[in-house]
């Protein structure tokens, strides 16, 4: 009975609520204040005047975009943002820049506030101009106030609002260089607190609430993104790559390293990314039992580095570091060959053994397996190349039924039924 009571209840309460919502806007709509002014959600729901039924074409096309200004300003209201008035968002601007400007004369905690307020300011003044170059400033504006407030998460989120709000604003630049310092402080932020248990942060407003490593690298990801012939494109890329590998995240950067190299030919990480490049990739090979697309991938890098870079290849470092590489790539081959020797030898498959054996002595005679090769060669030289089967003797006396096609008859060029040629299912 008890349990009926609160089914019972916990299908009344939401109705309840919204009924009680509904008689609130009502209200609201119907009731003027105690000054004698009406109120505001009132006049915003209120009829369009002359809305009868025989009105033209015209009149309703009017009828409908009052309607749809009453429903804009009603949402408007809920929200708490600021109703659309140009003269109102010109009105606020001038007032966030007051105050963005004596910001900009205190110092300490006392400019971040003042920073803050300013930052409110702007987003009232963007809310009132949509769609308008005052709105593009304003949020721009804004995005700096909480920079310089040290609200570095709320800027980044307004930046990145801007770039989707204005693609290609004249903000772009300094947009960008904000969201990479943005990231490159969290990169750096991070490192900092590597090996601690700062799992989530509560208190400081500088950055995410969790994964604040993740958040740098999807910033720099937006900046590729939202300007990707811009200047600082490549560096983002550039940047993004470094910390998944400092993530030990080969794959992932792998892509990041494979877009710089195709995409940004002139930049200054080139060779940089090639020989990251090439690291990666070999970090990605995961060993013989597996896929050797990624060693062929490494190898051909290794060789397009020294075609393109023959001045970095006069260093003895770069040319060790490109020699240890190729020595890497190479023993990992030889090993794969070398397994599928001695797999191919376990089963009796002694000419494919040998196969691969001899694969090694050409390809790979520098490697540990070339020696190990020579021996098992003299051992397996006399072997059968594929092994005797066993019981043999019982294929003779049960034929294989795949030996012939009992249901098909043969027929002659003329159409006629060989009576000679093939079983059917009476012979």
């Amino acid at each position: 009975m008890i349990r009926y009571h609160q089914a019972a209840l916990r299908r009344i309460m939401p109705n309840c609520f919204l009924c009680s919502t509904l008689v609130s806007l009502v209200i609201l709509s119907g009731c003027q204040s105690f000054g004698g002014k009406k109120n505001d959600l009132g006049a915003l729901t209120a009829a369009p005047p002359n809305a009868d039924e025989g009105a033209s074409p015209i009149q309703q096309v009017s009828y409908v975009d009052a309607a749809r200004e009453s429903t804009k300003k009603v949402i408007n209201f809920v929200a708490l943002r600021e109703q659309e008035d140009l003269a109102k968002g010109k009105e606020l601007y001038q007032a966030a820049d007051k105050k963005f400007r004596e910001a900009k004369e205190l110092s300490g905690d006392e400019a971040k506030k003042a920073f803050y307020a300013a930052s409110k300011l702007f987003r009232r003044a963007s809310e009132a101009a949509p769609e308008t170059a005052l709105q593009q400033d304003a949020m721009f504006m804004r995005a700096e106030s909480e920079f310089f407030a040290d609200r570095l998460n709320d800027a980044a989120e307004t930046y990145g609002t801007l770039q989707k709000t204005f693609p290609r604003n004249r903000h772009n630049d300094l947009v960008t260089a904000r969201l990479f310092t943005i990231s490159k402080y969290w990169i750096e932020t991070v490192k900092a607190e590597e090996g601690s248990w700062n799992f989530v942060n509560l208190t400081d407003h500088k950055r995410p609430l969790t994964d604040a490593d993740g958040h740098a690298i999807r910033l720099l990801d937006q900046i590729r993104y939202d300007d990707p012939t811009g200047k600082l494109a490549d560096d983002a890329t550039m940047a993004a790559a470094a910390e998944q590998i400092r993530q030990k995240k080969y794959s992932k950067a792998d892509e990041f390293l494979t877009d710089l190299r195709e995409t940004y030919t002139d930049s200054d990480h080139l060779f940089l990314a090639h020989l990251l490049g090439i690291r990666c990739k070999l970090e990605i090979y995961a060993g013989p039992k597996y896929s050797g697309l990624i060693l062929e991938e490494a190898d051909k890098l290794v060789k397009q580095t020294r075609e393109r870079f023959p001045d970095k290849m006069q260093d003895e470092k770069y040319a060790e570091i490109l020699a240890r590489a190729a020595a890497e790539i190479d023993f990992h081959q030889s090993e794969r060959i070398a397994y599928r020797a001695e797999f191919r030898e376990k089963k009796q498959e002694y000419g494919a053994a040998r196969y691969y054996y001899n694969q090694l002595l050409e390809k790979h005679q520098g490697s540990p397996h070339a020696e190990v090769a020579r021996e098992r060669l003299a051992k397996i030289e006399a072997l059968p190349d594929v092994p005797v089967r066993r019981l043999s003797w019982l294929k003779t006396v049960f034929p294989d039924s795949t030996a012939s096609s009992p249901l098909e008859p043969t027929f002659d060029a003329d159409g006629n039924r060989n009576p000679s040629g093939g079983e059917t299912l009476l012979r």
